[in-house]
């Protein structure tokens, strides 16, 4: 297989070497977002409301802080922060969630879009490698002997087949890439949002059982 696949990148000219390269940026942004959303930014949400609700019933502050400080989540930095400013009003806690969450809400987002643009440029360098393939081709036969027209012509074809093979798979595995990750961001999200909301009326409901001393040392 990786036979065929090196036989035809070497047919397919120069053609192929810019959409590797978009292959090779496609991979690389792929890998650093599944590593950040799937194993830095995903949480479960449902362990974690149910915790915090635990340690908020209980008045306990300091564990909930700490439960969320172990946490490198988005969800659990805004949580924290609105824990942090407990001692504040309504709008204080709000806003110290909204700050924290202006900082992480586009490191879930960030790079994502790339993979649908290079999936585009993909598409594009194949149709270019595919054109230029054509004109050597026919350019090719048109000085040739006539025993030598067929085995040219084939050729160039080929080289522009290939060129237009590898530019459509490269962008189908970038768009795939892109509305995978793109969903998944949008289900943290979210959860995010739905899950700050309730925190935060929880938080408040719950404040007069809270020790604001507690905040004290993370401060």
């Amino acid at each position: 297989m990786f036979e065929n696949i090196a036989e035809a990148f070497k047919e397919g000219g120069w053609g192929m070497y810019p959409i590797a390269a978009v292959l090779v940026f496609i991979i690389a942004i792929g890998a650093e977002r599944i590593a950040y959303i799937y194993f830095v930014a995903r949480i479960n949400k449902a362990d974690f409301l149910n915790t915090m609700h635990k340690y908020l019933f209980q008045g306990n502050l300091q564990r909930a802080i700490t439960y969320c400080s172990s946490n490198k989540a988005p969800l659990a930095n805004i949580i924290k922060a609105g824990l942090l400013r407990i001692d504040g009003t309504e709008a204080e806690i709000q806003s110290a969630m909204d700050e924290v969450a202006l900082l992480e809400l586009p490191r879930i987002e960030k790079r994502t879009g790339y993979l649908a643009m290079l999936g585009n440029v993909a598409v594009l360098a194949g149709l270019l490698g595919t054109i230029t393939g054509l004109i050597n081709a026919f350019a090719a036969v048109s000085f040739a002997d006539a025993s030598e027209k067929a085995v040219l012509l084939a050729k160039g074809i080929s080289e522009a087949m290939n060129c237009t093979a590898f530019g459509l798979g490269t962008a189908i595995f970038g768009l795939v890439a892109f509305s995978i990750l793109s969903g998944a961001t949008q289900h943290i999200i979210d959860d995010i949002n739905e899950s700050t909301v309730r925190l935060l009326n929880l938080i408040l409901a719950n404040r007069d059982k809270l020790n604001t001393s507690d905040i004290r040392g993370d401060e």
